[in-house]
C-alpha cells in the first residue's frame, strides 16, 4: 500500500464512500418514526464506528441537514430538468415537473418524511426547512412567468401552492390520505394552473 491507496481505492475515495453509506444510513434512521435518530443508530445503520462518522461530520446536526440539503437539491434538479423536458405549454411543464417530485417521493418514501415532515420537528432545521419552502415557492412564481421580474402576489401564490403541496404529501406519507400518485399530480396541475391563470 503506498501513498494511500489500498486495493486500488484511494484513501480520499474510501473516505467519500464512508460518507455516502453515513448519509445513506442517517436518511434512513431519520425517516424511521420508531427509531430515535442518533449518531449511535446511524452509525449502526451504517455498519461503522464513531470514528468514520466525525471524519465526516462535527456531529448529528451537520448530517441532518447534510441529508436535507441533498434531498432538497435533489427534487430541485428533478423537476427543473422535468420542466425543461416538457417544452413550451405551462400545463405540460408544471405536470412534468409534478410528475417528477412524486414519483421521487414514491419510489424513495424516505427523502419525503425528513424534508417535509422530521425537518419540521428539529429546531436546528426548522429556519432551513422554512427557507428552502420559500425558495421553492420563488421557482414556482418564476416558472410560471418565464423567469420574468416577480410581482409580490406571484412569490405569494407560489409558496401557497408549495405549502400546499407540503400538506398534501405530508398527509399522502402518513397514510392520512389515500390517493393514487396520479390524482395527486393532476389536482396540484390544476391548483398551480389557477393560482397562475
Amino acid at each position: 500500500m503506498q501513498s494511500g491507496v489500498y486495493r486500488g481505492v484511494s484513501a480520499q475515495e474510501r473516505a467519500a464512500e464512508r460518507r455516502r453509506r453515513l448519509l445513506e444510513a442517517t436518511l434512513s434512521v431519520w425517516a424511521d418514526p420508531a427509531t430515535r435518530t442518533t449518531m449511535t443508530a446511524v452509525c449502526g445503520e451504517a455498519g461503522l464506528t464513531e470514528r468514520y462518522f466525525y471524519e465526516s461530520f462535527r456531529g448529528l446536526d451537520e448530517a441532518l441537514s447534510a441529508v436535507l440539503e441533498d434531498v432538497a437539491t435533489e427534487i430541485e434538479s428533478r423537476t427543473l430538468a422535468a420542466a425543461e423536458a416538457a417544452g413550451a405549454d405551462p400545463a405540460a411543464r408544471i405536470t412534468a415537473a409534478v410528475t417528477a417530485f412524486v414519483d421521487l417521493l414514491a419510489a424513495d418514501p424516505r427523502k419525503g418524511r425528513v424534508a417535509i415532515i422530521e425537518a419540521a420537528a428539529l429546531p436546528g432545521l426548522r429556519g432551513r426547512r422554512t427557507e428552502l419552502l420559500r425558495h421553492f415557492g420563488r421557482l414556482a412564481a418564476e416558472e410560471a412567468h418565464h423567469h420574468a421580474p416577480r410581482r409580490h402576489e406571484d412569490e405569494l401564490a407560489g409558496l401557497m401552492f408549495i405549502g400546499g403541496m407540503a400538506e398534501v404529501v405530508t398527509a399522502w406519507l402518513d397514510g392520512a390520505l389515500e390517493v393514487d400518485p396520479e390524482e395527486v399530480v393532476a389536482t396540484a396541475a390544476r391548483a398551480y394552473l389557477g393560482l397562475y391563470g
